[in-house]
């Protein structure tokens, strides 16, 4: 495991440049997973992400209701999942977001709800609301596999 890293973005614009800047570096296979409270800006930095690798401008809803929205990017498919509704990991079977994770760049919202079929190689970013500052959002982020050191080696 590696040593988390905490970064602090002062506005949306900051936020959009950094997701930004991590879906440039992904790769089929690679997931992500976004944890944080209702209204911490997981939506927003996946939202940014998605937008800036689609080869043509489209909306990039919440998938709150559709449960997965997927997307046809520069370098594949990306999956972007909101697991807030379900109530057992076998719902999560049946999207066929496990195979996903193999295939898809893959941004998961409310991870917790993965249980075991959370992958070992994915890398969690934390989204925490600053309480003195509206726009503010500290970010966390923390992986064991190694590939995710050189994929973030950028600075914001």
């Amino acid at each position: 495991m590696n040593s988390p890293v905490s970064i602090t973005l002062d506005s949306p614009e900051k936020t959009s440049r950094l997701a930004a800047e991590l879906a440039r570096r992904l790769a089929p296979g690679d997931v992500v997973l976004l944890d944080g409270p209702i209204g911490s800006g997981k939506t927003h930095f996946a939202r940014s992400l998605i937008r800036s690798v689609l080869p043509v401008p489209e909306d990039v809803p919440s998938p709150t209701f559709t449960l997965v929205q997927v997307y046809d990017g520069i370098t594949g498919e990306i999956w972007h999942s909101d697991l807030y509704r379900l109530t057992s990991v076998d719902e999560i079977v049946e999207l066929g977001l496990t195979e996903a994770f193999d295939t898809a760049i893959c941004l998961v919202e409310w991870p917790e709800k993965l249980g075991d079929l959370r992958p070992d190689s994915a890398l969690s970013v934390t989204f925490q609301n600053d309480a003195a500052h509206e726009e503010t959002r500290h970010l966390t982020l923390s992986w064991s596999d190694p590939k995710w050191a050189d994929k973030l080696e950028f600075s914001v």
